[in-house]
């Protein structure tokens, strides 16, 4: 394999998302993007959410590269019931839950390089009696790793991680503790170290409250909570620093001083990424088995038909797919020996 040419590289593979949405068209326009150079992507899902566009019945991510530049290779998956563009029908679900499974076992036995996920409508499926709160907690039980899934947001000049998900601001709070941040920060370093090739990364992790707690005048969270874990990241060789206040941490001068900012919920760390670049940010989930990436973005049902929706954030996705992947394949190669407590 000439590792020099990214049509030569392991296939990636799209998972379809949300029928409704804009997922078929961002991959045709991703594909006329891509179809020159790469990375090589198959489509896993009803063709006729491509509306015309040429594409390619493939038996698996193999055959892709050898019809790339012609048409979408895709892996037909047949919808049980035709779709309207902005209006998801639950009768779907299990065609959308399906793509992902089919792409994680692909992903799993070396037959594709990546997944890459386009968005899922959470409600749809919900009410169909999908059990997750969404992508990052299925795929670490379909791809579990040696440490907790993290979702990572990059950007231009930016990566960011959010210590809670999932959850509302209330129960953000509750649950943020010592051995969560722990956690989360232990599996960003490697994660960082594993798929970004990142020797030693540099972690910075914000404070919860407004100016950063304020020498605990404004909240005692940064002193009991977030301090003691950077103390004990450091003495475990971690390169960790903090806790910043939130409203200067991503400025350009701070970001050149680290390569992933951990925020302690959810918009602390997904804002700054989206406002930032938001047609070219990228979600991308540490800690699994299988390299796996998405479009920063939804589905985008208000649009959906309309052939307007932008493929910028996908396109980045499959580049970035393929840039971890690699990272992977030349880990395995040459190991990066663990990192020794100060």
């Amino acid at each position: 394999m000439n590792a020099a040419d990214p049509l030569a590289e392991p296939s990636l593979v799209l998972s379809m998302g949300e029928p409704a949405g804009i997922g078929g068209e961002i991959a045709v326009k991703a594909w006329r993007s891509l179809r020159q150079g790469g990375p090589v992507f198959t489509f896993l899902g009803d063709p006729a959410l491509l509306r015309g566009e040429p594409w390619r019945a493939v038996s698996g991510p193999e055959q892709a590269a050898s019809v790339f530049r012609d048409a979408l290779p895709v892996m037909p998956l047949q919808l049980p019931v035709p779709t309207r563009p902005g209006r998801p029908d639950g009768r779907n679900a299990s065609a959308v839950i399906e793509a992902i499974e089919r792409g994680v076992a692909l992903c799993r036995t070396g037959r594709a390089g990546g997944l890459v996920t386009n968005p899922i409508q959470k409600a749809t499926l919900t009410g169909s009696g999908f059990r997750h709160p969404g992508h990052t907690e299925f795929l670490a039980e379909l791809a579990p790793g040696a440490g907790p899934p993290v979702m990572l947001l990059a950007a231009a000049g930016l990566r960011t991680v959010p210590v809670t998900i999932h959850c509302s601001l209330r129960q953000a709070l509750e649950r943020l503790n010592t051995d969560l941040i722990l956690r989360i920060a232990r599996a960003a370093a490697a994660g960082l170290q594993q798929d970004f090739g990142i020797v030693r990364p540099r972690l910075a992790l914000a404070g919860l409250n407004p100016h950063a707690g304020e020498d605990g005048t404004m909240g005692t969270e940064e002193r009991d909570i977030i301090a003691p874990a950077i103390a004990r990241l450091r003495r475990e060789g971690i390169e960790a620093s903090g806790p910043y206040p939130a409203d200067t941490l991503f400025t350009p001068e701070a970001r050149a001083r680290y390569d992933v900012a951990l925020g302690m919920y959810h918009d602390q760390a997904l804002i700054p990424v989206k406002t930032l670049d938001m047609s070219g940010g990228v979600n991308v989930t540490l800690g699994l088995s299988v390299v796996r990436t998405s479009p920063d973005h939804g589905t985008a049902l208000d649009i959906a038909g309309t052939g307007q929706a932008d493929p910028g954030s996908l396109v980045a996705a499959l580049r970035l797919a393929a840039e971890l992947a690699a990272h992977r394949r030349r880990n395995r190669a040459t190991p990066h020996p663990p990192q020794e407590p100060t």
